[in-house]
């Protein structure tokens, strides 16, 4: 059963309380209180300094209070607001004058009353025609949500939507956050029918797990553009790694946002131009570009910009050159495709359905030149008619400004993406088409092991320990290495010589040419310092390059503690590309793991992708093929094609070490060394840390950002019968076996576990139960085969649902609500009480407080399953059909409540 949002008497309130300044209303307030007696929201206005018995009675409780006073008054407006029965409040203060934010926090609640701000911008609701704060004129009503973490720039990005056609459904600006947060307002928006498209601006992250998660969750239902400030960051100054040196902040934010499955846009005006256009759901998915044109510049400024965002403009298919060749005789059929200058609104038409009908094109960018005797207007007109018609997303430039901007204007109302310049066209459309890419990575939830074969966790572990143990916290080259071969990375095997003598033994041995390296834990970068000497090729050299080396390190770093010189076989790279893979830990989404091209000049091409733990193969791949390197990669300049199954293999592998070791702070391989028979780590460096930072979340994977696929809890269920099924967490790709599910229930099991007539899942339900955050959720599905065999499938054989529970929290974050749906076929042989148990333990192992559901009075058999499993069961004061269930996982405190003094007065 649908519950009412926690932020809805915040942002769609049934009435309204203002607690003012004694001093009349003036400037801005008066305008503001003006708009909100208009609005048809039953409003009420208390002077803060009012007595209780002069004040107007209130009918009936209150939504929103709107506490506008001075910040020593704050206080005495809350618990006005408090005792009126409101539910939130936005405070209208600068955010610097929150100096008693503790207090006015602690007493709101005590009040259960959820707070906006302090900030002097408030919110708009243009389709409740609610205007609170000093963002200025009401904006037009829309589906375009707007979250800003600034209220300047949200005032002037509804200034500037007044000259377009774009509308709002709330624009919203956090304050200082004292209360409600980003991922509060995120997780509203999921739910808010108004909004089919989000926009935030963001400054920073606060709760990196918890904003996460509420991304992940809006971007599975809704697209979700992000332009964030404060890019132009620096890396740290005392990296102890390339990884830690070359992955700045905003690097790791993208990679959060992509993740997300959030589409990160760099310029303001591209902002509303990617929101509303992928609110139409006329998503292009991929990122082949076709070019129509009345001049060859423009196309060709298209391609150089298309080039260098890797965008395609391949030829067309063989069935659009034949039919541009009989539609337009007279031009060239090719991509771009020119038209003469003099082409009319039929000839642009042709053109437009012919290639719009060409499978090897994504979408359509038509860019129009203005001049004499071109008929702008007419083509204007019928591209904004075709538009809607065609089976490609087409954008469009209109060149030029005074003559073109009411042409362009006229495409915008017609839905029609429009600029100005080719680049900026190029630009948006790549906005749009990584909005498909990125949904791609949000529908992949790897576990924190990739299941291929098992790595030593036991000796890892240990080894980490025996490091810190020994007072360090730097593990040396050959424990780098060993840590990197438990997870099944191929290395170079490295030899320890204390003396020149045993520098050339080993060499004689593994054979020559070798090379030599420092051994030391205080040396970071072992090249900076004269450290390492590559290609020595017999005994002599060995000799003089050993004494070398130490001599050049103890001038450079004469502190450093010096273990000896490592003598390794040198790896020829005759055929060979070197890459790099690194780990940095992140302050606020934990370990981030970093691929690019390796050797010495690392840090000087700074051009390292990264992604966020965990990976699979999938993840892994488009993490390589997003970096410039990838082009090296394929056959080039006579080497063939590397390894790039061997390329995977590792990043999966380094994916398990940081979910597995959270003492992982930074990582090293550098140099990888790939060609056509595989990839092997011929240097590596891990760096430890003693004692974890804070957690970013809690219970298990505390450390990361995204939780893993929590694979630990698969497991097979015994029945009654004596038959068994397998319990696993539910997956993205369990969408249609969940409609088949719902399917087979009976009309009575639906009504049951929806409260509702519903036959089936709608597209929108079946991404949000399956592609669910299992920081804020989780779902267990039970499986047999698909044939209807009532055991366990073997891996990849079709499974059929036959029983779902699931739990989500609330607001909280410390209880959760659960719900149960299970086949009428398997109902009464066990199946839902087991189930029950697994998802109670579960939400135990989280940490959770209490566990509550909604039963109907009806539901006897769940209802006889509640009181088994030690439910409270009580009905419902306000529903008599219902009763409500609850089960304390941790036992409560003792204690007495806290109470608030009961004078406002």
């Amino acid at each position: 059963m649908e519950q009412r949002h926690y932020l809805a008497p915040l942002f769609d309130p049934a009435s309204v309380l203002v607690v003012h300044r004694d001093d009349p209303f003036a400037g801005w307030r008066e305008q503001m209180y003006q708009e909100l007696r208009s609005s048809g929201v039953p409003a009420y206005f208390f002077p803060v300094g009012l007595h209780r018995d002069q004040r107007e009675k209130i009918d009936g409780g209150i939504d929103l209070a709107v506490i506008d006073v001075e910040p020593d008054q704050v206080e005495r407006a809350l618990k006005i607001a408090g005792y009126a029965g409101a539910k939130s409040a936005v405070l209208l203060l600068h955010p610097d004058e929150a100096r008693n934010r503790d207090s006015w926090l602690a007493l709101a609640r005590r009040f259960g009353m959820r707070l906006l701000g302090p900030g002097r911008f408030g919110f708009q609701r243009p389709s409740r025609r609610l205007n609170i704060g000093r963002s200025g004129p009401l904006a037009v009503a829309g589906n375009v949500a707007l979250v800003s973490q600034s209220g300047a720039l949200s005032a002037s990005i509804i200034d500037w939507a007044g000259e377009t056609s774009i509308g709002f459904s709330l624009v919203a600006a956090l304050g200082a956050e004292m209360d409600v947060e980003l991922p509060d307002v995120l997780d509203y928006l999921a739910n808010d029918a108004r909004s089919r498209a989000v926009v935030v601006y963001l400054g920073a992250v606060q709760r990196s797990r918890a904003f996460m998660s509420a991304l992940r969750s809006l971007a599975t239902i809704k697209p979700v553009v992000v332009l964030r400030g404060g890019r132009s960051d620096w890396p740290p100054h005392q990296a102890l790694t390339h990884s830690g040196a070359i992955c700045g902040s905003d690097a790791v934010y993208a990679a959060a946002l992509r993740r997300a499955g959030a589409v990160q846009i760099n310029l303001f005006t591209q902002m509303f131009t990617a929101a509303r256009y992928l609110a139409t759901r006329q998503w292009p998915i991929g990122k082949r570009l076709a070019l129509i044109s009345n001049g060859y510049g423009p196309a060709l400024l298209a391609i150089d910009q298309a080039v260098l965002r890797r965008v395609t403009v391949d030829g067309l298919s063989e069935q659009s050159v034949s039919a541009l060749a009989a539609a337009l005789p007279d031009v060239q059929p090719s991509n771009p495709l020119i038209l003469d200058i003099d082409a009319g609104a039929d000839q642009w038409e042709r053109a437009v359905r012919t290639i719009a009908e060409d499978r090897s094109v994504d979408a359509i960018l038509a860019l129009l030149v203005p001049g004499r005797g071109i008929e702008c207007d007419a083509i204007t007109d019928r591209i904004a008619r075709i538009a809607p018609t065609l089976s490609r997303p087409l954008f469009a430039c209109w060149l030029g400004d005074t003559a073109a901007r009411e042409r362009r204007m006229r495409l915008d109302r017609a839905g029609i993406p429009v600029f100005r310049t080719p680049e900026a066209a190029v630009d948006a459309y790549l906005n749009v088409a990584t909005f498909h890419d990125n949904q791609l990575l949000l529908q992949r939830m790897p576990g924190s092991l990739s299941g291929e074969s098992s790595p030593d966790l036991e000796g890892a572990r240990a080894l980490v320990a025996e490091v810190l143990a020994s007072g360090r916290e730097v593990m040396t080259e050959r424990e780098s290495k060993a840590l990197l071969g438990g997870f099944e990375i191929p290395v170079t095997h490295a030899y320890l010589a204390v003396s020149a003598q045993d520098a050339e033994e080993i060499a004689t041995k593994v054979g020559y040419p070798v090379v030599l390296k420092i051994a030391s834990a205080d040396i970071s970068h072992k090249s900076d310092v004269g450290g390492v000497v590559l290609d020595v090729r017999n005994a002599s050299e060995v000799k003089v390059q050993y004494e070398l080396i130490l001599a050049s390190v103890r001038a450079a770093a004469p502190g450093a503690r010096i273990e000896g010189v490592t003598v390794q076989k040198m790896r020829q790279v005759r055929t060979g590309r070197e890459l790099y893979v690194g780990v940095m830990s992140h302050r606020l989404f934990g370990p981030v793991i970093a691929f690019g091209a390796g050797g010495t000049m690392i840090e000087w091409m700074r051009n390292a992708t990264l992604e966020l733990p965990p990976l699979n193969r999938f993840l892994a791949r488009r993490m390589i093929e997003r970096n410039g390197i990838a082009r090296v990669l394929g056959e080039f300049r006579g080497a063939p094609k590397a390894d790039l199954a061997a390329i995977e293999n590792i990043l999966v592998r380094v994916s398990e070490m940081v979910c597995e070791i959270p003492a992982i702070a930074q990582m090293d391989i550098n140099p990888i060394i790939v060609d056509e028979h595989g990839a092997v780590a011929v240097d590596a460096r891990v760096v430890l840390v003693r004692e974890p930072a804070a957690a970013i979340g809690r219970g298990r994977y505390s450390h990361m950002a995204i939780l893993p696929y929590p694979a630990h809890m698969v497991r097979e269920l015994a029945l009654r019968d004596g038959k068994s099924c397998r319990l696993r967490p539910i997956r993205a790709e369990d969408a249609e076996a969940l409609q088949q599910h719902m399917r087979s229930l009976s009309e009575q099991s639906r009504y049951f576990r929806f409260i509702s007539t519903i036959s089936e899942l709608t597209p929108k339900m079946m991404a949000r139960y399956t592609q669910i955050d299992y920081d804020r959720e989780l779902a267990l599905v039970a499986v047999i085969g698909a044939d209807g065999a009532l055991s366990p499938p073997a891996p990849g054989v079709p499974e059929r649902i036959i029983g779902v529970v699931r739990y989500l929290l609330n607001p909280d974050r410390e209880t959760c609500e659960f719900a149960v749906a299970i086949s009428d076929a398997y109902q009464g042989c066990g199946l839902g009480s087991q189930m029950m148990k697994a998802l109670i333990e579960a939400a135990t192992d989280k940490g959770l407080r209490q566990m509550q559901g909604v039963v109907l009075r009806a539901n006897r058999a769940m209802l006889g399953l509640m009181r088994h499993l030690d439910f409270k069961v009580t009905p419902d004061p306000d529903d008599p059909t219902l009763w409500l269930v609850a089960k304390d996982l941790i036992e409560p405190e003792a204690g007495n409540p806290e109470t608030v003094e009961s004078e406002a007065a």
